[in-house]
């Protein structure tokens, strides 16, 4: 187990958002281009670190620090689920369902996310730990290295893992680039 050194300045909070009706799309080009820009505009108007990241296919794991007595993480999603809805309405089109013309939503996103707030150091380092992993435990890779859509690769150059750490044993004789 890797021992991170960070300050918990803030609020820092592990998010899992999800595509509409799980449609596997986050991955795609487009929507990735989509929400990382929508991502730096929110950030530009409202502050937040990203701490880790990792993006599946039909959801996303994340953990953002807020500033100091800031804790209107709802605002941030909203705007950011706002961006990419729009960005991307003509690429991703589906049949909207009743509800979400009622709430005049696009079929993107669900409309709820999951958030908790981490606790201390180990909360913290056990849900990195979670963001990292998740594409080993979903099958898309076999090993963490290997999914390019995750902070792993940025902690293993920040020394914080081992290159292999969250692998199958299978690939230990594999290059990291």
């Amino acid at each position: 187990m890797s021992h991170y050194r960070r300050a918990l300045a803030g609020s820092t909070y592990f998010f899992t958002v999800v595509t509409h009706r799980r449609r596997p799309i986050l991955c795609d080009e487009p929507m990735r281009i989509a929400l990382r820009l929508a991502i730096g505009k929110v950030r530009d108007r409202l502050p937040f670190d990203i701490d880790a990241m990792v993006l599946m296919p039909d959801h996303l794991h994340c953990i953002w620090t807020l500033p100091d007595g800031d804790t209107n993480y709802s605002l941030r999603w909203s705007q950011i689920k706002h961006h990419v809805s729009y960005t991307c309405r003509r690429l991703y089109p589906a049949t909207v369902s009743a509800s979400c013309q009622r709430h005049r939503t696009a079929a993107i996103w669900q409309r709820r996310f999951w958030e908790h707030q981490i606790r201390d150091e180990r909360d913290w380092e056990r849900h990195v730990d979670y963001i990292h992993y998740n594409p080993v435990k979903h099958g898309f890779v076999q090993a963490a290295f290997a999914w390019p859509y995750s902070t792993f690769n940025r902690f293993v150059r920040n020394g914080m893992y081992a290159v292999h750490w969250g692998g199958n044993p299978a690939c230990d004789g594999m290059e990291f680039e």
